[in-house]
C-alpha cells in the first residue's frame, strides 16, 4: 500500500495506543519474570481452543442432531444465533481498526492478523452472560465460567495475541452483545420450528408451551 493510502492516526488516539503497548509489555515481562510460562503454554493453548467460534457452533449444531432434546432448542439456538452476532460485530470491529497483534505466530490455532478487538474475550463474557441472566443454571458453574473469562482476559495478553485494551474492549462488546440478546431472545416454539426447518423433520413430542 502506497504511504498516502495509509490512514493517519489521531495524536490523542496514537498516545492511547502507544501506553497500552508500554503497559501490555510491562505486565507481560513482570509476568513471565515470575512464573514458567513455556510451560503453561498447552494451557494457554487449551483456552484458546474452549473459545473458539467455531468449535462452540460447531459443537452446538452437533448436540441440537446428536440430543434432539427439546427443552434445549430454545437455549441452543439462541446461542447460536449470539455466537453468530459476536462473530460478525468482532470481525466487522476488527476489519476497521486493523491493530496488528502484538506478534505473530503461525503456529497457534487459527490465527488472524488484527487484534482489536479481542474475539475470544468477547465471546467468553457473552457466554458468561448468557448463562447468568437468559439461561440460568447453577451459582457454582457461573463461578466457574466466570474464572474461566478472567483466565482467557490474562491468556490472551500474555500469548501475545492481545493488548489490554483489545482484551478489555472484548469485555464490554460481550456483555453488550449479551443485553442485545436480551431484547431478541427468541421464545421456545420459535426455536423448535426453527430446529425443525434446519432439520427438515417434525420434532415429535415437542412441548412449546413455557
Amino acid at each position: 500500500m502506497d504511504k498516502s493510502e495509509k490512514r493517519e492516526i489521531p495524536p490523542m488516539l496514537r498516545t492511547i495506543l502507544n501506553l497500552d503497548k508500554l503497559l501490555t509489555q510491562s505486565f507481560v515481562k513482570y509476568v513471565e519474570y515470575i512464573m514458567p510460562m513455556k510451560r503453561l503454554k498447552v494451557h494457554h493453548t487449551a483456552l484458546e481452543v474452549s473459545c473458539h467460534g467455531i468449535v462452540w457452533l460447531a459443537s452446538l449444531l452437533a448436540l441440537i442432531w446428536i440430543l434432539n432434546n427439546a427443552r434445549l432448542f430454545q437455549m441452543q439456538v439462541n446461542l447460536i444465533i449470539a455466537l453468530t452476532l459476536d462473530i460478525i460485530i468482532i470481525g466487522v470491529l476488527k476489519a476497521f481498526t486493523r491493530r496488528r497483534r502484538p506478534a505473530e505466530d503461525l503456529r497457534t490455532f487459527g490465527p488472524d492478523k488484527y487484534s482489536f478487538p479481542s474475539g475470544h474475550v468477547s465471546r467468553a463474557m457473552l457466554i458468561f452472560y448468557f448463562f447468568k441472566y437468559l439461561w440460568p443454571i447453577s451459582d457454582i458453574y457461573v463461578t466457574l465460567l466466570l474464572l474461566w473469562v478472567a483466565t482467557l482476559f490474562f491468556s490472551r495478553v500474555l500469548m501475545r495475541k492481545h493488548y489490554l485494551l483489545d482484551v478489555t474492549a472484548g469485555l464490554f462488546i460481550g456483555y453488550a452483545e449479551g443485553l442485545f440478546m436480551s431484547l431478541i431472545y427468541l421464545d421456545a416454539k420459535t426455536c423448535a420450528s426453527f430446529v425443525s426447518w434446519i432439520t427438515d423433520e417434525k420434532m415429535e413430542g415437542a412441548e412449546y408451551d413455557v
